[in-house]
């Protein structure tokens, strides 16, 4: 009764892992592993019942030897199977046997043989996937089978009377099989096993000694099997699918919608402060507390050059107060030097963009205004690309910037180029982050 509730639960569990996760689906068909396993063992079947149990013959027939280990160690079936996994958890078995069930101790059972010739179908469900421990279990594996066997069991038990065991006469039965089998792979398709099986007949006359029961007596008989063997896995792909590394379903679309989520989470960025995201915003660098369109840019309705704000707030100082107007001189001193203007371009392009003519704006009318002051023009690129490039891409742009100076009226001795090469300290996977290290940034030096 036990052996039939494990394997109903086991057909439970075979049929829900199978009808959840084992279809074949684009996912998983796409997965290169082998699916077929050939399989060759060698072991020791027991008949555990039944015996002659009438006459003066009864209780003098028996598989185990007292005393010894495991009852004496005995090889005596001979397995061969093929295995096809339709999917990674579940797959289908067929295994022909040859058995033969003797007495294991010459001093203590009566001599006596049964030879059976079989063949077992049955359901197998990898247990490492099952559980989800095949992280844990590494080389190991284990895997679960239930199915149905059919013998043909001829009793090869020397008559003591006249046709008293049946000798040469055969037999068909049938019954459950269930069992339990380790793994080891010690290369990429070959793997040792140990497994241990229970079959439980249901349609048996003869005794394991070869008496005979009456053809209305259905004798109910267990026969257990440990059996040690070798596995092959065929196929044209390196691994079988029982240790392939097999992605849950769904999990690409999952790594897919982390990816967009993180570079939406970028995108929302908002690295100048001034309430515009920076996939938005064209101009990164706004001063802080000044006003912005919705594109970010700083507002300057008269094209000047100076963002509106900040012209009123220094023409208020400069009508105030003269000294105010230095030190608000020197403010915009600390805006430039700070890298709050700055010029940016595209990826490999020496020419700005066209957001960046405001900034150029702002530097120039600075340098209008104040014909003593020389500057140093800095350039940088992203770490996109060959170092040398780059340096040299650095160059170009601090060069371009002079050149756009110079042919607005600024004498080029006032000018200082710099190529500082590779700005690295943004994330190099970000394009939003790189935009802001595509830069040409001044210094004022006097």
């Amino acid at each position: 009764m036990k052996q039939i509730t494990l394997f109903l639960l086991l057909i439970l569990s075979i049929q829900n892992c199978f009808s959840q996760n084992n279809e074949v689906t684009p996912e998983t068909a796409l997965i290169p592993y082998n699916k077929w396993t050939f399989e060759f063992s060698v072991g020791q079947s027991k008949g555990v019942r039944p015996y002659l149990d009438y006459g003066p013959e009864a209780g003098k027939y028996y598989s185990s030897s007292p005393g010894k280990f495991f009852g004496g160690l005995q090889p005596n079936a001979f397995k061969f199977g093929a295995r096809y996994m339709i999917g990674p958890k579940f797959g289908f078995k067929g295994t022909f046997s040859y058995e033969s069930i003797k007495n294991n101790n010459k001093n203590g059972s009566k001599p006596f043989e049964m030879q059976m010739i079989g063949f077992t179908a049955e359901g197998v469900v990898n247990a490492n996937r099952l559980f989800n421990i095949e992280d844990y279990l590494n080389r190991w594996g284990i895997l679960l089978h239930a199915g149905i066997k059919v013998d043909r069991m001829t009793s090869k038990t020397a008559n003591f009377i006249e046709n008293d065991h049946n000798y040469g006469i055969c037999e068909y039965n049938g019954g459950l099989f269930l069992g339990a089998t380790g793994q080891y792979r010690f290369s990429k398709k070959m793997s040792v096993f140990l497994d241990v099986s229970s079959m439980n007949s249901y349609r048996q006359h003869f005794n394991w000694d070869g008496s005979y029961s009456e053809n209305a007596n259905n004798l109910n008989g267990q026969l257990v099997t440990t059996s040690f063997g070798l596995t092959y896995s065929l196929g044209k792909d390196k691994i079988h699918g029982d240790w392939a590394i097999i992605p849950e379903k769904g999990s690409d679309r999952m790594e897919a919608l982390d990816k967009r989520i993180g570079d939406l989470e970028t995108m929302m960025d908002d690295s100048d402060k001034d309430g515009v995201p920076d996939y938005l915003d064209t101009e990164n660098n706004s001063i802080a507390g000044v006003a912005v369109d919705t594109k970010g840019r700083m507002v300057d309705i008269n094209r000047n050059g100076v963002p509106d704000e900040l012209e009123k707030f220094v023409n208020n100082s400069i009508v105030t107060n003269n000294t105010a107007a230095a030190g608000n001189n020197e403010v915009l001193v600390k805006f430039i030097n700070e890298g709050y203007v700055a010029a940016y371009f595209d990826t490999a392009n020496p020419q700005p963009t066209n957001a960046s003519s405001d900034n150029i704006g702002f530097i120039l009318n600075y340098l209008r205004s104040n014909p003593t002051k020389s500057i140093d023009i800095i350039g940088y690129a992203d770490v996109i690309g060959n170092s040398n490039a780059n340096n040299s891409l650095s160059s170009k742009r601090a060069e371009n910037i002079k050149t756009i100076l110079i042919k607005s009226g600024i004498d080029a001795s006032r000018l200082v180029i710099k190529a500082n090469g590779v700005d690295d300290s943004v994330d190099k996977n970000s394009e939003y982050a790189r935009r802001l290290v595509r830069k040409v940034v001044f210094k004022i030096t006097n």
